[in-house]
């Protein structure tokens, strides 16, 4: 029962930081503003994410997983109603921040409690190690996708499109808070010398404080080209996420909102199944299948973009999502396997770092290209150069594991 507690949360945590996704062209076209100005709206929240891991990455470590995510809960309702006040740029850019700080404190702290609490089950040993790092990775996926799928339904097909969706999120958020509140705490106790967790006074400097991104030694030889790898994968979920829903309607001349939150959904459903799919995949064989995936799913939509055409781009974002899925799942179980108990939540944490840096600066990149080059030529542009990023990804990550053949835990 704990971990469906704690996956819901999860889910529906991550579900709020992408709700906004297939509203984006009801926001430009009520306060008149730009496709770059539409892609800071939607990559300023990793301002929030990094800020929350750079901050708070250990905090979980030391406090403990339920505090951090019952605050993580607290940021992702004040976002939804920060949207639900219709106060203009500034209301949208300050609860895409609130939304960031939200899914900075429940990406790392939710992955590290599902393991947790699975591996609790198991048989001590880690045995189910790699069962919950899917888990965990498919959570965090599948939430991201539903919250298009069920903006863009509520926004189609229900009244007040720019409230409903945001309600509805604070209606998910309170059987949240309970099953957190019930579930067990998972994170090993520390001993502050007073027979307490080093979560009192003797240790709030600890976390409180801004922090260097923290990857222990030993874990360091598998996080470096799983990090390369992620990036280039997460790069083109931004693109898709914040961008796709414009192409469809300014470029193919569909408009309708329930269609593009189902195209971004198709995505991440797309990571899941790739996920699952590669479960048996050792690592050093996984990721360049992934880096290999991505390039086909971008020439999909890189010819939909040419041609003006449905067919490919619903294809090649449904590629697109399982090469990113055969990456992420790699490469989250690479680096949990790898971290120590005491600093898993930090490794995870600095992980999500590049992730959100893949997220939001290449999306604001294709912003700017919009504006000199306009939105179809942007994302041409943009395609062939994160196709050419994950292909350097996958030659970086082929050396590397030559180099380390004779050492199989780095990857």
């Amino acid at each position: 029962m704990a971990v469906a507690f704690v996956g819901y949360t999860f889910g529906v945590a991550m579900l709020g930081s992408t709700l906004p996704t297939p509203l984006y062209g009801l926001y430009q076209r009520q306060l008149g503003f730009s496709n770059l100005t539409t892609t800071v709206i939607y990559a300023v929240y990793a301002a929030g994410v990094l800020a929350a891991l750079l901050l708070f990455g250990r905090a979980s470590d030391v406090l403990g997983r339920r505090r951090v995510l019952l605050v993580g809960l607290a940021a992702a309702a004040l976002s939804a109603l920060v949207f639900t006040t219709d106060g203009g740029l500034a209301t949208l850019l300050a609860g895409r921040v609130l939304s960031g700080l939200s899914a900075g404190l429940v990406s790392g702290t939710g992955t590290v409690a599902l393991v947790e609490l699975i591996e609790l089950g198991g048989d001590g040993h880690g045995g189910r190690h790699a069962r919950a790092t899917m888990l965990a990775t498919a959570v965090n996926m599948f939430g991201l996708g539903a919250g298009p799928l069920l903006a863009g339904l509520l926004a189609e097909y229900a009244p007040a499109p720019l409230l409903l969706p945001f309600v509805t999120h604070l209606l998910l958020l309170v059987p949240a808070a309970i099953g957190v509140w019930l579930a067990p705490e998972t994170a090993p106790a520390r001993d502050s010398g007073h027979g307490t967790r080093d979560g009192g006074r003797g240790s709030r400097g600890e976390w409180a404080r801004p922090q260097r991104l923290g990857v222990p030694g030993q874990a360091r030889a598998a996080f470096l080209p799983c990090a390369i790898a992620v990036f280039a994968a997460f790069a083109v979920f931004g693109l898709v996420t914040a961008v796709e829903p414009g192409f469809l309607s300014s470029l193919l001349g569909l408009p309708n909102r329930a269609l593009a939150g189902a195209m971004v959904f198709s995505m991440f459903a797309g990571s899941v199944l790739g996920q699952a799919g590669s479960t048996r995949l050792p690592t050093r064989v996984a990721l360049p299948t992934g880096c290999l995936v991505l390039v086909a799913g971008l020439a999909g939509i890189a010819v939909a973009l040419t041609a003006g055409s449905l067919a490919p781009l619903a294809a090649g974002t449904v590629v697109v999502g399982v090469g990113q899925g055969v990456c992420f799942r790699a490469g989250m179980t690479a680096v949990t396997s790898a971290s120590p108990p005491d600093r898993r939540a930090e490794t995870v944490s600095s992980f999500f770092v590049v992730i959100y840096l893949g997220i939001s600066v290449p999306v604001v990149l294709v912003g700017v290209g919009a504006q000199v080059w306009g939105l179809r030529t942007a994302g041409i542009v943009f395609t062939a150069a994160v196709a050419a990023l994950a292909l350097t990804a996958l030659a970086i990550v082929l050396r590397l594991t030559a180099r380390r053949a004779a050492t199989p835990a780095a990857l």
